[in-house]
């Protein structure tokens, strides 16, 4: 505790006047000596951090890698610069494309309602105009109504016909996932350059996904645009295709990197599961679908074209015409709100992406232990919890999944259950 002491002081003064002398104060300080040593802080391990990191991934992988994780020697601070420009120059224009993404998803959604509304007024109104000349009794407005019934019957058929070539519900969801999926992507690359170690293969590697992704999911309309009717449903894809890795030394003993045989079976077993069940059962409901979209796209045109040849021979001496014209525009009403008030070509995407979403898990599991190298892997304990989280699974109940399914293989009549909980 400090203490202070005064060693003197003295005053004189006179009737007159005071005259203050100078003082001596004398203080000294005392108080505890405080040692600083050096200050020790807990290591991080950088390695654990960026497996961590790694559970981000999604919907295709730019791995965050070390120096040491590839074998390319012990990890540095120090990244070559014109592999990091390069990585910022993709990320600008991922960025980019986000942006464009999401306006023209944005517009597309606002086609489809405005065209929605419009074909309906256009038909209501053709299929009333065309009720009130078969009930009017003088020629002009009989003639009047007519023409203008058929008039506005065909712009219905023809716009009609536009609207479900180019599906504006279903384009609003390929934008919609691609922005998502590009958001992803710079998502992948920032943590890249945040914590890992960029090489020139991971600057390939997030190249060719840019190329993927604007090769499944165009801007531009005309020449570019998805097939909105195929032969046959297929999964979308959105990630670069590569070879598939052949399966060697699998009867050698499999130890490192957080993997074991366990692990490996585990692995495989969710695969069979997501085969049989999710990915098959979002191809089954993209088929029926597509199946319904074909015959809602068909009919309405067809109802409208039927309406306004009606239409055109209300008046005659036969009362089919006047019931063609009226319950044309009626029906096709009704197909239409079905088409296009509930999207089915945005269902029949939706269907289709989940697909892809379960064959990209497929393969990213088959690619991961396939590979011989077990340090050439993703870490066993972090892929397992990102396949567990991708699934909406806790870590046990991904294991009582994988046991189901290796009891069912020996159980045949035992019910196998779905891979997902999410969707």
């Amino acid at each position: 505790m400090a203490s202070l002491q005064v060693s003197g002081m003295a005053v004189s003064g006179s009737s007159s006047s005071c005259c203050s002398h100078k003082s001596l104060v004398r203080a000294t300080i005392n108080g505890p000596k405080i040692r600083i040593g050096p200050l020790s802080l807990p290591r991080l391990s950088s390695k654990d951090f960026i497996e961590e990191l790694s559970i981000r991934s999604g919907g295709y992988g730019i791995p965050i890698t070390t120096q040491m994780e590839k074998g390319t020697g012990p990890m540095t601070s120090s990244s070559d610069p014109v592999v990091v420009a390069k990585l910022y120059a993709i990320m600008e224009a991922v960025a980019d494309r986000i942006e464009m993404h999401k306006n023209i998803g944005e517009q597309r959604d606002n086609w489809n309602h405005l065209l929605l509304s419009s074909i309906h007024a256009m038909t209501l109104t053709a299929a009333t105009m065309c009720g009130l000349a078969a009930a009017s009794a003088s020629g002009e407005p009989l003639a009047g109504l007519k023409v203008s019934s058929t008039i506005l019957y065909l712009a219905a058929t023809g716009m009609l016909a536009i609207m479900n070539k180019i599906q504006p519900s279903q384009l609003a969801e390929e934008q919609r996932n691609a922005a998502r999926l590009f958001k992803q992507l710079h998502g992948q690359i920032q943590t890249l350059l945040s914590v890992g170690s960029p090489t020139v293969s991971d600057v390939n590697e997030a190249t060719e996904n840019v190329l993927a992704l604007d090769k499944a999911y165009p801007l531009p309309l005309l020449g570019a645009m998805l097939e909105r009717y195929p032969s046959s449903v297929e999964p979308a894809v959105w990630w670069p295709q590569q070879g598939r890795k052949q399966a060697k030394g699998l009867g050698k003993k499999i130890e490192g990197n957080g993997w074991n045989r366990e692990l490996e079976d585990e692995m495989r077993e969710i695969v069979g599961v997501l085969k049989r069940k999710d990915k098959a059962d979002y191809l089954r409901l993209s088929e029926k679908a597509l199946k319904a979209h074909k015959v809602l796209a068909f009919s309405g045109p067809l109802l409208t074209g039927l309406g306004a040849l009606g239409s055109a021979f209300v008046g005659a001496t036969n009362p089919w015409a006047v019931i063609l014209g009226v319950a044309g525009g009626a029906l096709a009403s009704v197909v239409n709100a079905m088409e296009h008030g509930g999207q089915v070509g945005m269902i029949f995407e939706m269907y289709r992406s989940n697909a892809g979403f379960f064959k990209l898990m497929e393969e990213s599991i088959e690619s991961n232990i396939n590979e011989t190298n077990v340090w050439g892997r993703e870490n066993g304990q972090v892929y397992e919890m990102k396949v567990a989280l991708q699934l909406g699974r806790s870590l046990s109940d991904l294991r009582n999944l994988a046991a189901s399914s290796s009891l069912r293989n020996i159980e045949e009549d035992t019910e196998e259950e779905f891979g997902s909980k999410l969707f």
